[in-house]
C-alpha cells in the first residue's frame, strides 16, 4: 500500500518517478557513450591503406650507392590539412632487387644520413649507426633495426608503399 499526501495524486508520483528516470537514462547515455567509445575507439582501429609512392625509373637506381628520396605527403587531421616532408633511402647491389628504408631513425624518428667514409648510415641526434645492406643496429640507442618498407616494380619504375612506425620502441608498429 502506497501512502500519499493530503492532496497528491498518485498517478502523478509515478509520472514524475518515470521521468526522473528517463531523464537520467538519455543523460548516462549522452555522457556515457561517448566515453565508452573513446575508450574502446584504438580496439577498432584501421590503418591507413598503403600509399604507393613512385620513386623514379628502376633502371636509373645506380648498384652499390644508396639515394635518399624526398617528397612531401599531405596529411588531413578533421579540418586541418598539412604537408609533411617524407623520406626514404633506396639501396641496390644488383640493380634487380632493391631494399627501401624508412628515412626516420628508429630511436627517435630523427633523419639519418649516409656516411661513404665509413659505409653506414649514421643519426647525428644520438649517434645510432646502422649497416647499409640489412639496416641492423650497429652501435647507438637505436632499440631496432632500420624499418623496410614495401616495394613493388611496374612499368619499370619502382614503388614504395610508405609508412611510419612508432620511434623507441623494439618492436616495429604502423602508425599511419
Amino acid at each position: 500500500m502506497t501512502t500519499t499526501r493530503p492532496g497528491e495524486d498518485p498517478s502523478r508520483r509515478s509520472f514524475l518517478k518515470r521521468v526522473t528516470a528517463f531523464g537520467a537514462t538519455i543523460m548516462a547515455a549522452v555522457i556515457g557513450i561517448p566515453a565508452i567509445r573513446a575508450f574502446l575507439s584504438p580496439a577498432f582501429r584501421r590503418l591507413a591503406p598503403t600509399r604507393w609512392i613512385k620513386v623514379g625509373e628502376a633502371a636509373q637506381i645506380e648498384p652499390g650507392v644508396p639515394i635518399r628520396f624526398d617528397f612531401s605527403e599531405t596529411i588531413d587531421d578533421a579540418w586541418v590539412e598539412t604537408r609533411a616532408l617524407r623520406g626514404v633511402w633506396l639501396y641496390t647491389e644488383d640493380g634487380d632487387e632493391f631494399t627501401i628504408y624508412n628515412g626516420q631513425c628508429t630511436h627517435l624518428a630523427c633523419s639519418y644520413a649516409y656516411e661513404e667514409e665509413r659505409g653506414v648510415f649514421h643519426c647525428p641526434c644520438h649517434h645510432g649507426l646502422f649497416d647499409l645492406k640489412t639496416g641492423a643496429v650497429l652501435g647507438g640507442p637505436p632499440p631496432r633495426p632500420l624499418d623496410t618498407l614495401e616495394t613493388k616494380i611496374e612499368d619499370e619504375y619502382l614503388y614504395v608503399a610508405y609508412r611510419t612506425f612508432r620511434a623507441g620502441i623494439p618492436d616495429k608498429i604502423a602508425v599511419g
